[in-house]
């Protein structure tokens, strides 16, 4: 595991201390889950971009689809 080091606002520290104690995990252990969640969505809004410039114009419906057939899932 590598070490950063990080600026923050000494107040917002200790409140996020305080938080993660109550919590019963770490300040570290939160920053990692928050770090994990934030590089997995950045990864997954990356492919989706590729996915869509891939199918972009090669795709046809043959007609304007309703409100309703858009929302449907």
């Amino acid at each position: 595991m590598k070490n950063i080091t990080l600026s923050a606002d000494e107040r917002l520290i200790e409140a996020a201390r305080e938080r993660a104690s109550a919590e019963k995990t770490t300040l570290n252990e939160q920053f990692r889950r928050w770090l994990a969640s934030y590089a997995g969505v950045a990864g997954q809004q990356q492919r989706y971009e590729e996915v869509m410039a891939s199918l972009r114009g090669r795709l046809k419906v043959g007609r304007k689809l309703s409100r309703d057939e858009l929302n449907d899932r």
